[in-house]
């Protein structure tokens, strides 16, 4: 196996000023790096290390393996690579700030809000309205539970169940991903005014995933789960979750990219409580920035998650509020683009506020050097 490099960005300050320009803006954000760790790995262990602020990080590249140097380039490029916009139509959801990616499940056992939405599309129109009205830009859609013990949906009972929603949710101006593994229940949901295709197996449950997604144009979101086939968190051996989760989706997009689809039109998901132990999730979220490197912009979805509860005295999924806001500050901290809940105006007040603090660092920072 070759060596391998990996570039994560480590200290965060308000903005360049503070730092006299020795700091990246990373993937053109709200979020600036000074610091970062240069991780050179053989047969799975880190041999070299290195910690470089921008002046210094041509220097240790040179020095590596050149295959290894050549790969650190190709991240340290990616780091600064600015993702402006998705672009969806008529629509453009700008990616140069954190955006909320309000979730709508329309199935009858998703761990948190199953069966809310699914027979009651009074209650459905309503919850998607909210979310609309709360500045998601966002509604993802889905008739399929990927909790671990979902029973697996027919297509045809997916489709009658997403179908409707979707087409209401655009009717009221909404953008919208479809949350699915199967290309029927892709291509009819595009059919009804989708907008994005968001794949939890990241295009790998059916092989006709990817020729679909490919030739309907639409961005994908590709995420990480280690099971492949019915058992999205099956398989899950790690030698490294961090490195494994980055190099997985380093596949998956190169995967996409051969098969035809955009890169602008990729966006990469670390797939936090997929097949994941405590101790994994809280590892990808503390390294969350690493995966800048890989060029694309990042959803995170940990919304009212297992793991929340397991450190709230077993809170249920209800009461995870706190706990979500909490993860969802930490990827804004991470310059995040895409945070994927179930909370949507209470994320938003707290993005705003986020975003104020942001703003107002750069201006004092301005006004002390004039």
């Amino acid at each position: 196996m070759p060596d391998q490099i990996y570039i994560q960005p480590l200290t965060f300050v308000p903005g360049p000023q503070a730092v006299e320009g020795q700091a990246v803006r990373l993937a053109g954000g709200m979020v600036y790096a000074r610091e970062f760790a240069v991780m050179l790995r053989r047969d799975g262990e880190v041999i070299e290390r290195h910690v470089v602020t921008p002046s210094m990080i041509d220097e240790v590249l040179a020095g590596m393996p050149e295959d290894a140097g050549i790969e650190g380039e190709r991240q340290w490029s990616n780091l600064r690579m600015a993702h402006t916009a998705l672009e969806l139509g008529s629509r453009t959801i700008r990616l140069d700030m954190p955006q909320v990616m309000g979730i709508l499940n329309v199935t009858p056992d998703s761990f948190s809000d199953g069966g809310e939405f699914m027979d009651d599309p009074q209650a459905m129109q309503s919850q998607a309205a909210a979310m609309h009205e709360a500045g998601a830009a966002i509604i993802d859609i889905g008739g399929e539970s990927t909790r671990p013990g979902a029973k697996d949906v027919w297509e045809g009972e997916e489709i009658k169940r997403v179908q409707p929603a979707i087409e209401h949710c655009v009717g009221m101006g909404a953008a919208v991903s479809v949350d699915t593994r199967r290309p029927a229940v892709m291509e009819a949901a595009l059919g009804a005014g989708a907008h994005i295709i968001n794949d939890v197996s990241a295009l790998r449950y059916d092989p006709r995933s990817m020729e679909f997604a490919a030739s309907s144009g639409a961005p994908v979101i590709l995420m990480h789960a280690p099971g492949s086939g019915d058992s999205l968190h099956a398989d899950a051996d790690y030698g490294n979750v961090v490195f494994d989760v980055f190099d997985f989706l380093r596949e998956a997009r190169d995967r996409a990219i051969e098969a035809g689809i955009a890169r602008e039109k990729i966006v990469l998901d670390p797939g936090i409580g997929f097949g994941k132990s405590l101790t994994d999730n809280l590892a990808l979220l503390n390294a969350l920035p690493l995966f800048h490197a890989l060029g694309q912009p990042l959803l995170l979805g940990a919304s009212r998650k297992r793991f929340i509860g397991a450190l709230s005295n077993e809170a249920p999924a209800q009461k995870r509020l706190g706990g979500s806001l909490s993860i969802a500050q930490m990827g804004m901290d991470a310059g995040v683009q895409l945070l994927r809940v179930h909370d949507v105006a209470e994320t938003v007040q707290a993005r705003n506020v986020w975003r104020g603090l942001r703003d107002a660092a750069l201006t004092d920072f301005a006004m002390l050097e004039a």
